[in-house]
């Protein structure tokens, strides 16, 4: 994209077009922030579908391969903007970590602030001169909001919750820094001066997940990244990120993505123009 954000209003109009004629399953250059108030559109991720239930945010971070269908319902914000325009997002954090970033609104707050603040948006961005200043703070006003109320419907507003998302995202650097290693949970939880019974209490407290299945969501998001952007061979990405034998590797990937790595980068190359 040639502008650093832009916001559109998914409106009939806007929409009409594409529940008639969807858009294939692509990859693109830029971060997606879809804001669903109304309808149940189809989301499809890594293959994957499912039909969202509004009102519900979902994040699409710059390469994952996805799709998006609007039902006849379905009505809210599309924004758009660049990997550098918010470069402190956590929503760009933690899709690293799990499959996808999406969590569900009230219809309060979108009936309210959060449109109103679109609305801002929308107007500053259509301005024959942007202010991109603004247009920053706006959107980190939305995103700081959104992250706040997806924390709090997993840990609560009480100190305890605080420290928990703490010791979580400091899980989460160790594991930035280690996942190519061989490690399970009991190597971040020493690491951390905590059992790994803990340590899974705070994970399935901050994304409903075992520390094993967060290990294991990040190094399966790399390896699709490596099969869809490098020539590295499915036996050297593996070996790359601690599976010692292909086979292994094969079989972990399939039974979390339901596709071998091989079949990923074949039908991914094959959907993508």
């Amino acid at each position: 994209m040639t502008s650093p954000i832009s916001i559109t209003a998914l409106t009939c109009e806007y929409l009409a077009p594409q529940a008639l004629n969807p858009a294939s399953t692509h990859r693109h250059d830029h971060e997606e922030l879809w804001i669903i108030t109304h309808g149940n559109p189809e989301y499809t991720v890594d293959f994957v579908s499912e039909t969202l239930k509004a009102p519900v945010i979902v994040y699409v971070a710059q390469g994952k391969v996805h799709s998006f269908v609007p039902d006849h319902q379905t009505r809210g914000w599309l924004i758009r903007y660049r990997n550098d325009f918010i470069p402190q997002s956590r929503f760009n954090f933690y899709s690293g970590f799990i499959e996808k970033v999406q969590y569900p609104l009230s219809h309060d707050y979108c009936s309210t602030t959060l449109h109103a603040l679109c609305e801002i948006m929308l107007r500053e961005s259509t301005e024959h001169n942007p202010d991109y200043q603004v247009l920053r703070h706006l959107l980190s006003a939305i995103l700081a909001k959104l992250e706040k109320d997806a924390h709090t419907e997993y840990l609560g507003e009480s100190g305890t919750a605080n420290t928990r998302l703490i010791s979580f995202n400091n899980f989460l650097k160790i594991l930035e820094n280690n996942f190519h290693r061989p490690e399970g949970a009991d190597f971040y939880a020493e690491k951390l001066n905590m059992t790994a019974r803990n340590l899974n209490l705070i994970t399935q407290a901050s994304f409903g997940k075992t520390a094993t299945d967060i290990i294991e969501t990040r190094k399966l998001i790399e390896a699709r990244r490596l099969l869809l952007n490098t020539e590295k061979s499915v036996s050297e990405i593996g070996f790359e990120l601690g599976y010692n034998e292909k086979s292994y590797f094969t079989r972990v990937f399939k039974k979390k993505t339901g596709i071998t790595p091989t079949g990923f980068r074949e039908k991914s190359f094959a959907l993508i123009s």
